[in-house]
């Protein structure tokens, strides 16, 4: 297995580059399943999950083309003659279960692995296949498969109202009605900018939706989609992750410049949050200027579906919490037990607590370097956060989880000043006896 080793406090400086979003590259490679043809989408990051679904969908007979230098793909569904999502595949990241609405729409059934991914949650799959059946797909469960169909080879379309909303049911939900036969109306749909994003490509290639970034989607069914060229946008978790990187870790007073990013995408929430912990920063439209501030101020959060604080920078902002002049809470009302960073971070010498949904934070201290494992992709980037502002050497185990959702961040992070290094290890390895 491969960890990070990191040196601490030794400020960053200059530009971090924010990569193509892998919450929005996902579904566009799942919508380019829908057109017989060749799209291509461009501003793909190198990623695990992304090269990881590449490959769930050669399965199903597209012809996927990655060149990772370029961040270019290309995708040529001209021939998708097995609708199927295997277990190995699909076990690996959850985004997979979007093979059910592209195989569902583009070939009236599909044979879907449940899924897999970070070891939390639960984070049942009950409203993708609810989403599905309310536009007609007749589901059954065969050993560990979803199976569904379309009576006649295509859905009719339909009405389906989201309880709680998701974002993951409401991209699934527009892959299935675009191709239906009859309108389709979704109700309490995500709003998070990966979605509007995704439903803009699907327009581009001729699906008729209304209604974008709003809790009630439109959708009238056409008889074909049509291939297209389309750049995916910047990571919007990874444009807040390297805020709070640049507030906690560079030298107070110098600017630190966040490139090839979209601040509108933050949400409201993140951001106010980020200026009441008095750390100035400038939006540009495609940049983030920040200055690190001589000190923090503690600002407590609450997870809130978009435009809410988003619960994929949690786990980043008890870090920040970590620098603050005082005690805060993070409440997450999306996930109740996405904390599976607090022990390795109390490991480090954090005084954090969770109690139910909630951590309380305790500011001003002092973080020592430890070995310390990652559980999650959102997780592991924190512990990354925490080494940077640690004394002496961290070394952050099982990245894979970080390499899912982070292109190159120890190569980034070196560029801006910090010693960071990728190295492998044996995680099984017996440790050695110390002697006197």
């Amino acid at each position: 297995m491969q960890k990070l080793v990191i040196r601490g406090k030794h400020p960053i400086h200059g530009t971090l580059r924010v990569s193509g979003s892998k919450n929005t590259a996902l579904p566009l490679m799942s919508a380019a399943l829908l057109a017989d043809g060749t799209s291509t989408l461009l501003n793909v990051p190198d990623l695990r999950d992304v090269n990881t679904f590449a490959h769930v969908l050669r399965i199903s007979g597209a012809k996927v083309n990655f060149d990772a230098q370029q961040n270019k793909m290309t995708i040529d569904a001209g021939d998708i003659s097995y609708p199927e999502a295997p277990y190995d595949l699909v076990k690996k990241m959850r985004a997979s279960f979007y093979m059910l609405g592209a195989l569902l729409g583009r070939c009236g059934k599909a044979r879907v692995s449940l899924p897999g991914g970070c070891a939390w949650g639960p984070r049942p799959v009950d409203l993708h296949l609810q989403g599905m059946e309310a536009l007609g797909a007749e589901i059954d469960l065969d050993e560990g498969y979803v199976v569904a169909t379309a009576k006649g080879g295509r859905l009719e379309g339909g009405v389906f109202r989201m309880e709680p909303s998701s974002v993951g049911a409401t991209i699934n939900f527009l892959l299935a009605a675009v191709l239906a036969r009859g309108n389709s109306r979704l109700e309490n749909a995500a709003r998070e900018p990966d979605v509007v994003a995704f439903g803009e490509v699907l327009q581009k290639m001729g699906a008729k939706i209304d209604g974008l970034g709003t809790t009630t989607v439109e959708i009238e069914g056409v008889d074909r989609l049509y291939p297209v060229e389309f750049s995916n946008t910047p990571d919007r978790i990874e444009l807040g992750t390297f805020m709070i990187a640049a507030a906690i870790a560079g030298t107070p007073g110098e600017l630190i410049h966040l490139s090839n990013a979209n601040p509108s995408h933050l949400g409201d929430a993140f951001i106010d949050a980020f200026a009441q912990t008095g750390t100035p920063f400038y939006m540009g439209p495609d940049y983030v200027d920040v200055i690190t501030p001589e000190s923090i101020h503690p600002v407590s959060i609450e997870t809130a579906p978009y435009p809410g604080f988003p619960t994929d920078l949690q786990a980043q902002w008890t870090v920040l919490l970590t620098q603050s002049t005082g005690t805060a809470e993070i409440v997450d009302t999306i996930y109740s037990d996405r904390f599976a960073h607090i022990p390795e971070l109390n490991r480090m010498g954090v005084r954090a607590s969770v109690d139910g949904n909630t951590v309380t934070v305790e500011g001003g201290q002092t973080i020592k370097g430890a070995e310390v494992m990652s559980t999650d992709l959102r997780g592991s980037v924190s512990l990354v956060l925490a080494g940077m502002v640690a004394e002496g050497e961290t070394h952050v185990t099982r990245i894979y989880h970080l390499d899912r959702g982070y292109e190159n961040l120890e190569g980034k992070l070196a560029d801006a000043g910090l010693p960071i290094r990728r190295e492998e290890y044996d995680e099984f390895a017996e440790p050695e006896l110390q002697t006197a």
